[in-house]
């Protein structure tokens, strides 16, 4: 028995601070009224358990296929609508109504379109794409003279030869193609949140801190928690080391207005223990991993609590205008 703090209680904590203390605003594409704090961090040692939270049950189906998605550097969704996982299905729909109201395309709802993407290959390959994804940033950078930079591979080989180097560091922030820095036709429409992953070596341990610059507390960031430790642990697995720290830092944390009572609910439940998790000798490096090769155990969570998502990224093409002009 021990009388430490359970480590839910650093989300919780956060979640409470930005209901009693965080500034007013609103979702620029939306207009979704929100509260926001700037600059947080939680932390958890992966010795202790899995950070898949209890106090609402998380998707955890969506949380290890799309984790497969990123690892093996795909960025069509096709895999995920395969799989029956549709976390992403609101983006790449979003540039195809775009199109329909332009009507160089046929109009379809989004179910439709989903059930062309499972069902018609070359629909889905041209329709289905979301380029300069995550998976695409890590595993496929583009780079200058047309070749492709495998950072995470890098990041593994810099981690097994060299472990006390300091620039394990993953990035998908690329300004060439996002938002009014990018040339007419380029821009990313839809947001990437989690921008930076540094990876450290310590001992035996492997550790990892995320930097995610827009965090929908809510919603999204039980999802990323998870996501991220599970990253840790592959990576760690693959390298010979054992998980050490999952360090979450938080530039722009905020709950929508829509979430206020969800979370509310939420603050009212304690947190139960955290579930164990284990990866299967077979995944040695990162394309042998599999979703298969990852077991969850006695993972038994408060019952979920559902919250509206809020489809935020874009910008406008005058914000692009005032840019060149500026330059």
């Amino acid at each position: 028995m021990t009388n430490e703090r359970h480590p839910e209680y650093q989300y919780l904590d956060l979640l409470r601070d930005i209901m009693e203390h965080g500034a007013s605003k609103k979702d620029h594409n939306t207009g979704m009224p929100l509260s926001s704090v700037f600059g947080r961090q939680i932390r958890f040692d992966l010795s202790k358990g899995f950070p898949l939270l209890t106090t609402k049950k998380v998707y955890w189906k969506g949380v290890l296929h799309e984790l497969y998605w990123f690892l093996s550097g795909q960025s069509n969704i096709k895999y995920l609508v395969d799989n029956d996982v549709h976390i992403w299905d609101d983006y790449p729909y979003k540039i195809y109504a775009k199109k329909a109201e332009m009507e160089t395309v046929p109009t379809l709802t989004q179910a439709k379109f989903i059930e062309r993407i499972k069902n018609d290959g070359e629909f889905a390959k041209m329709y289905g794409e979301l380029p300069y994804i995550y998976g695409q940033q890590w595993r496929r950078w583009p780079a200058k003279n047309g070749r492709t930079i495998d950072q995470l591979e890098w990041i593994v080989d810099t981690i097994k030869n060299f472990p006390d180097r300091k620039h394990t560091v993953l990035s998908v922030w690329n300004p060439e193609y996002l938002y009014s820095m990018a040339l007419p036709g380029e821009a990313l429409s839809f947001p990437l949140c989690h921008i930076l992953i540094h990876f450290n070596v310590a001992g035996n341990r492997l550790s990892c801190q995320l930097y995610q610059r827009s965090a929908d507390m809510f919603l999204g960031v039980p999802f990323n928690i998870a996501s991220y430790a599970l990253l840790t642990h592959i990576i760690a697995k693959i390298t010979g080391y054992e998980p050490g720290d999952f360090v979450h830092t938080f530039g722009d944390a905020h709950i929508y207005s829509n979430h206020f009572e969800a979370v509310r609910v939420q603050l009212s439940r304690e947190p139960k223990e955290f579930p164990k998790i284990s990866i299967d000798d077979a995944a040695v490096s990162l394309d042998s991993f599999r979703p298969e090769h990852v077991r969850l155990e006695h993972y038994d969570p408060h019952k979920g609590i559902k919250g509206e998502l809020t489809v935020a990224g874009g910008f406008n093409e005058d914000d692009r205008k005032k840019y060149v002009q500026a330059v």
